[in-house]
């Protein structure tokens, strides 16, 4: 048996333990279990790299020590930010650390391009379309991705539109179809000055692409740029004949692809719109007049009505996340579960800064998954409860999106949180939701507002919820 068949064996197996650690993370119950096999699967991938030390031409022997080295180095590297960004990432942060990983994996597609192209390594007009195609993807999902970790940090505030924007990106985006084309006409014969365009006009195209979306739109883009970096590292795997990396990219891709388009039906809104419209930035345009006035309660008085009533619905969002009070939540659930209130949370689909936000959270404070639902699972029994309890949600449950023609947000499905019978919201303030529109629920008749920090607000709520029903036992 020769080396290549021990590293095609590994690829084939790190392949299966891919597809199949994605298919348990297809639930809340073996997600973590499906991480840890896909984990494995890569662990093989990376080992049996190393195995092409044996299989090498005459030509690259004198570089082995150095490539080794450089290997060695940039796994130590990698591993250990890693580790200590895994260790030290707050929840709050988790959408923001995701765009910045898969961002690192859209530049080191687009490396590989680099890499191809520039030595003239790629033959062929197959192998030189798939490295323009993932250079092109890579690099756009690389400065993209950087775009959108910084929103979502914080540290680029706004949106970034002129007129004739799109025009613009349709030019730049010309540019590049004709640059790859005419490498791949002259069989990748060109010079590096124009190499070099190429990729910097990819990357100031992801920049171009990302910078006018606004802050309500985040959750999709971060999922549609992690499908291009699968692409990305699928294309680059056919270049360089690795089968992990065609079969890890295509998986990543075509998941990408899908959940982006879940997403974007969610909000009901294509992709091309999220893309090329102002949703998400145009809260500051006229939306009528809201009639009602918003009317503050005390945590201890909403804990208390909560506690009297039959059936609550609890509608989170990153304000929870921000508060860190998914541990003090269950413990309030608890509660009320344990004086006979059906306790049930509804979760949207774009809820908190990524997809499944809301239900990492949850899981993390251990609460059951049968008591967690699916927007359009539980959309109609808000009519039934007695009270719904929305903890720093905003977009997600504004009746606006239902009702008001002239909201940037109208046609989004939402939770209908309006239609139970009592609403208390708990917020830290009067402000505006990611998306900048000012939520009508606020100032519905039958809505209380509970002002604090969620974590304060349901220490409050478990402490006069414990004094009623005889001092905490």
């Amino acid at each position: 048996m020769n080396v290549q068949f021990f590293i095609d064996a590994s690829f084939i197996l790190a392949t299966l333990l891919f597809i199949y650690g994605l298919k348990r993370m297809s639930s809340p119950v073996t997600a973590r279990s499906g991480i840890v096999v896909a984990g494995w699967g890569m662990v093989i991938a990376v080992v049996a790299s190393f195995l092409y030390v044996f299989n090498v031409a005459p030509e690259v022997k004198p570089h082995l020590t150095v490539n080794i080295a450089l290997a060695v180095i940039a796994l130590a590297l990698g591993l250990g930010w890693a580790w200590r960004s895994g260790k030290k990432v707050e929840m709050t942060a988790m959408p923001q650390m995701v765009a910045l990983y898969n961002g690192m994996g859209g530049g080191a597609a687009a490396a590989i391009a680099a890499i191809e192209l520039f030595g003239h390594k790629a033959h062929g007009p197959i192998v030189l379309i798939m490295a323009v195609l993932g250079g092109v993807i890579g690099a756009v999902s690389l400065s993209g991705s950087l775009i959108a970790w910084g929103k979502l940090d914080g540290r680029i505030n706004g949106t970034w539109r002129f007129t004739g924007l799109q025009a613009f990106n349709g030019l730049i985006l010309l540019t590049l179809l004709a640059i790859g084309a005419w490498t791949v006409w002259t069989g990748g014969a060109v010079s590096p000055l124009l190499i070099s365009v190429f990729f910097i006009l990819a990357l100031f195209y992801g920049v171009m692409m990302a910078m006018p979306i606004g802050g309500a739109d985040m959750p999709v883009v971060i999922s549609l740029f992690n499908a291009f970096t699968g692409l990305a590292v699928g294309f680059e795997g056919y270049v360089i004949g690795n089968a992990a990396l065609m079969v890890a990219g295509m998986v990543v891709g075509s998941a990408g692809t899908l959940l982006t388009l879940l997403m974007a039906k969610a909000m009901n809104r294509s992709v091309s719109n999220v893309l090329f419209s102002n949703f998400g930035a145009s809260g500051d345009e006229a939306q009528g007049e809201i009639s009602g006035s918003m009317k503050p309660i005390e945590a201890g008085d909403a804990g208390i009505n909560m506690r009297y009533a039959s059936k609550v619905i609890i509608a989170p969002g990153y304000g929870l996340a921000v508060a860190q009070a998914q541990h003090k939540l269950y413990e309030f659930v608890k509660i009320l579960q344990a004086a006979d209130v059906d306790v049930k949370f509804a979760i949207h689909p774009v809820a908190g800064r990524m997809p499944g936000h809301m239900n990492v959270l949850l899981a993390e404070a251990g609460v059951p998954y049968d008591i967690i639902y699916d927007m359009e699972d539980i959309n109609g029994e808000f009519k039934e409860a007695d009270v719904a309890i929305v903890i720093g949600a905003n977009d997600t449950v504004n009746p606006a999106a239902r009702t008001n023609k002239s909201s940037p947000i109208y046609g989004m499905p939402i939770l209908n949180v309006d239609q139970a019978k009592q609403v208390y919201v708990v917020k830290r303030g009067q402000g505006k939701g990611y998306s900048g529109v000012e939520n009508e629920l606020f100032f519905a008749d039958n809505t209380n507002m509970v002002y604090g920090d969620a974590q304060k607000v349901l220490v409050a709520m478990v402490q006069a919820v414990k004094a009623l029903d005889g001092g905490g036992h």
